[in-house]
């Protein structure tokens, strides 16, 4: 059995205080309840130093973990039992630890009071979505009215290798060398060695208020659990809101190597910049890694490019193995951002201006039905094509790592996915590099999740 400790904390951070209703919710465990959805991500935060990125496992190997809300007279008190004891040091627990888990529960009660419950915005417009991803941010204190454009999105695998791993880090210095900071989705590998790298050089720069924003949602937050670096921490209610929320506060984006979920972020992100409302866009875009990287990238670019046309590279650039070409190229771009956004009027902190079509808006939930029903074929527009490219991409995540569709493969054996012949054979291709390359799992052997056919 594993170490554990249990104790009874109070908050750290803004929420400290909730009504009898949303403690009563938060109590419980029926599907209408919340208490699972806080016990599984309460638990990946405490287990932040151990690097796993089954969920499933995590909960069974701490199946007596609980987290209770406690009303009193003076605030909120959380009692914890059986917490893994990496999260506490001589028993108290790690404060930045404490932090993440406020803010997981912050944003839990928000999310549904304000945007599951209360139907606030129409979350059937593509307006309305952006409203709820906004209020959302607002909530959490990631925007900063007052700061220039600065804000670098990292994206990239959990599952790489200690070369890739040290070669984010280096990008990730030579960025913050020149003042900018980093935002990611907050995990292990390509999302934390670029806040490691940063922090080193933030201090050298003594910029003592260097951000380091991590944005999530449930099903990654209880698969991979926020870095101890993070000290902004955001979770959005699902994976569309927090890809949206990316691009709505990024001021460019970097893309480390990875396997299908970063192969699912760059088409979005790549089927949102292709979108004609978004031809003129300032969002600089480089894909990076270490010289071992390089087939890699030869092979996103290849799928990309057939499936989405050779205009695509028109948003992107590859370095490779150039961590300084990469920090100046992005230093200098954002400058641009920053001249484009004051020429129009546009806020820094929130990207309005960008088109987020609603293909890209809608949840995808990755039932075998629907993967099996996904239009995978050249006969529509790129954008649309690149939709569903990620909504399989998506899938395959979720049959990866997250507990729901673990449970679901589990049940119903692997997802299929059907398209038209060469679109097939080039999609079975990339994904038989990721496997080849290790890029599926953090650790053990993988077993796909997906046939196709």
């Amino acid at each position: 059995m594993p170490d554990t400790i249990s104790t009874t904390i109070s908050p750290e951070g803004s929420l400290e205080i909730l009504s009898q209703q949303e403690v009563e919710r938060l109590h419980d465990t029926s599907k209408s309840g919340l208490h699972d959805l806080l016990r599984s991500c309460s638990l990946a935060v405490l287990n932040c130093g151990n690097p796993t990125d089954d969920g499933l496992a995590l909960l069974e190997t701490y199946r007596d973990f609980d987290i209770e809300v406690l009303q009193q007279d003076r605030g909120v008190r959380l009692k914890i039992t059986n917490a893994p004891a990496e999260a506490f040091v001589d028993g108290k627990m790690i404060r930045g630890i404490r932090e993440h888990l406020s803010a997981v529960l912050r944003d839990i009660v928000y999310v549904y009071n304000e945007i599951q419950t209360r139907h606030r915005f129409d979350l059937q417009t593509a307006e309305g979505t952006t409203n709820a991803v906004f209020h959302i941010l607002r909530k959490a204190g990631t925007l900063k009215p007052g700061r220039d454009p600065s804000l670098v999105v990292c994206w990239g695998g959990h599952s790489i290798s200690r070369e890739e791993y040290d070669y984010t880090k280096s990008v990730g210095y030579h960025l913050g060398l020149r003042e900018l900071d980093i935002c990611t989705g907050c995990g292990p590998g390509a999302m934390k060695g670029p806040m490691k790298g940063a922090n080193v050089a933030h201090a050298k720069q003594r910029r003592t208020q260097g951000r380091y924003l991590g944005v999530s949602e449930p099903g990654i937050i209880a698969a991979e659990a926020p870095n101890p670096i993070v000290n902004e921490l955001v979770v959005m209610p699902d994976i569309e809101k927090r890809l949206e929320a990316f691009v709505r506060l990024g001021h460019g984006i970097i893309v480390f190597p990875g396997g299908v979920g970063t192969a699912e972020e760059i088409l979005y992100l790549l089927g949102i910049l292709l979108h004609p409302d978004n031809a003129d866009m300032a969002l600089p875009v480089i894909l990076t890694g270490p010289a071992d990287s390089a087939d890699y990238f030869r092979r996103i670019d290849e799928f990309l490019v057939y499936t989405l046309g050779e205009e695509v590279r028109q948003r992107y650039r590859i370095v490779v193995d150039d961590a300084v070409e990469v920090a100046r190229t992005m230093r200098k771009n954002i400058d641009a951002v920053t001249e484009y956004r004051r020429s129009r009027q546009d806020a820094f902190y929130y990207n309005w201006r960008l088109t987020v079509a609603r293909d890209f808006q809608e949840t995808f939930e990755p039932t075998h039905e629907a993967m099996a029903g996904l239009a995978l074929h050249r006969e529509q527009p790129v954008h649309e094509l690149a939709a569903n490219l990620r909504r399989a991409f998506s899938g395959i995540v979720a049959g990866n790592v997250k507990e729901k569709g673990i449970r679901a493969i589990e049940a119903h054996g692997p997802f299929r996915l059907s398209a038209e012949p060469e679109l097939m054979a080039r999609l079975d291709a990339l994904l038989a590099s990721f496997v080849a390359q290790g890029r599926m799992k953090l650790a053990g052997d993988y077993v796909p999740c997906y046939t196709l056919g």
